[in-house]
């Protein structure tokens, strides 16, 4: 399984209506493959929605995005809504479990870590070995190295069911050493973070 996170950077107040258009659109999209999950920033970078899609490969992604592409109702007609657009192929560690619909939030965090070269095999082993311990406190959503995007780039995702709970779950991991995994900040070049929370559409909850 592969994941296409598709960022769009919209004109401000239009959310709304972008979210209305898009769920009206998604209707006719979902018969050639579900979206994985779809989510507006709370905090961070504002006025962004990131639509997650997942496919079995690459090869599978090209075919049903041209037999999408015959949809006269897809895509979405939010055009001049959108001033940027950013597209990542995230390639997920193979121990984390797909991503389906269900109720994991409402508050996500999607953190993004770039690395040095070479280094993900080793975040990805110590990850292994720790991740167990850390799921017990909050669900991993997806996990996994930037395959297409900006290289040596790390994605992981969060979810849990308040804010509250996500600084209480952080300091509790950490206080018990369980997370974040030892070893590897100097492997660590730079970290972001951004809250989203889900539309209603969205199939992740």
């Amino acid at each position: 399984m592969i994941y296409e996170f598709r960022t769009y950077t919209l004109k401000p107040r239009s959310l709304g209506e972008v979210e209305k258009r898009y769920a009206e659109a998604y209707e006719y999209r979902k018969k050639y493959s579900p979206l994985a999950a779809f989510w507006h920033t709370e905090v961070g970078p504002l006025n962004e929605i990131i639509h997650v899609w997942g496919y079995k490969d690459l090869a599978e992604r090209a075919r049903i995005r041209a037999e999408a592409a015959k949809e006269a109702n897809w895509p979405p007609k939010i055009r001049d809504f959108v001033v940027d657009q950013d597209v990542e192929i995230v390639n997920p560690f193979p121990f984390i479990p797909d991503i389906t619909p269900g109720t994991m939030g409402p508050i996500f965090e999607i953190r993004r870590y770039s690395l040095t070269p070479g280094s993900l095999p080793g975040v990805m082993k110590r990850w292994e070995g720790a991740i167990g311990a850390r799921t017990k406190l909050s669900p991993v959503v997806l996990a996994g190295g930037v395959e297409f995007g900006g290289a040596n780039r790390f994605i992981h995702i969060w979810g849990y069911k308040s804010m509250d709970q996500r600084l209480q779950v952080r300091e509790q991991a950490r206080k018990a050493g369980i997370w974040p995994p030892p070893g590897g900040g100097d492997e660590l070049l730079a970290q972001s973070s951004k809250i989203v929370m889900p539309s209603a559409f969205s199939p992740l909850q």
